[in-house]
């Protein structure tokens, strides 16, 4: 189900399937912020990462003693979630764990997902509630694919990505099967803008560790900003994919504030281990989230 909410400057449309944010456009221009989902490229649009971000070593971990499989970016993004409540401000849609996922994932939870709309934007909500008698262990992130360029008539490889505050960043290179070694890449800025070049993504995401940065933008060719993305997030990738096949990039560019990360290629431990997880004792609630503004 498809369920649309606006106020006097965006429309948002969001699915129940997955609580996934489909469309953010702009009422006056009528332009759409968000990649629409093509396979050619990447059939997703702004998917919910839970509780997994990123791969797992081998596609499993373990937890006490036994071994559980796990696809990339964990089960959320493709689950029926419920409609918890609805006003002409605000959507909640619900997860709650069930024989499925505990097959998967060893712990009874429930997953909130809010879409708060701002006078030029969204507040994306999430609330991670821990309905087990033992401490549970998770990852959780965001996904959105954003449009770039916004305009037809633009150019991609005209367009920036601007990290505020910073004349460097470092990227932990993905390295094999999705996961990272000690290799890093140092990128230089000018005056905080890294150009969105066809060939930035050859080496899959940037993945940005500890770097401060609390907001990340999109500049159009005339260097304006029309996307902007605040978070609180320890770290974030930034993505677009890479087709062989396919002559022209991809006209989209995800900016995904994530609480975990893959695994590393000698990572021998289980879940209680894993770099950036999370841990959350019985009973509580773990809540975060992310502002998109247009």
């Amino acid at each position: 189900m498809i369920y649309t909410i606006k106020n006097s400057f965006i429309t948002i449309k969001v699915d129940s399937f997955g609580a996934e944010l489909k469309s953010l456009v702009d009422n006056k221009t009528q332009l759409e912020y968000l990649w629409q989902g093509n396979p050619v490229y990447w059939k997703r649009t702004s998917p919910i990462l839970f509780p997994l971000v990123g791969s797992l070593k081998s596609g499993k971990y373990r937890y006490e003693g036994k071994e559980y499989f796990m696809s990339q970016h964990g089960f959320a993004r493709d689950m029926e979630f419920e409609l918890e409540s609805s006003t002409e401000q605000e959507l909640w849609f619900s997860l709650l764990y069930n024989e499925e996922t505990l097959s998967k994932y060893p712990f009874r939870f429930q997953l909130e997902i809010g879409y708060r709309l701002m006078e030029r934007g969204v507040k994306v909500l999430w609330k991670v509630t821990n309905l087990d008698n033992q401490k549970m262990y998770f990852s959780i992130g965001g996904h959105p694919a954003f449009s770039c360029p916004l305009r037809p008539e633009e150019e991609r490889r005209k367009c920036f990505v601007k990290l505020e505050g910073k004349e460097k960043v470092v990227s932990h290179r993905i390295v094999e099967d999705g996961l990272v070694g000690d290799i890093y890449d140092e990128y230089q800025l000018e005056n905080g803008k890294l150009p969105v070049l066809d060939h930035l993504f050859d080496k899959d995401a940037l993945i940005i560790e500890e770097s401060g940065i609390q907001c990340v933008q999109l500049l159009n060719e005339m260097e304006e900003a029309y996307l902007t993305v605040r978070f609180d997030a320890p770290l974030f990738g930034i993505w677009s994919p890479v087709k062989k096949d396919v002559k022209e990039t991809a006209p989209f560019v995800c900016i995904e504030p994530w609480y975990g990360r893959c695994d590393r290629t000698d990572f021998e431990g289980d879940i209680t281990e894993r770099e950036w997880g999370n841990a959350l004792d019985s009973g509580d609630t773990f809540e975060a989230g992310y502002m998109i503004m247009v």
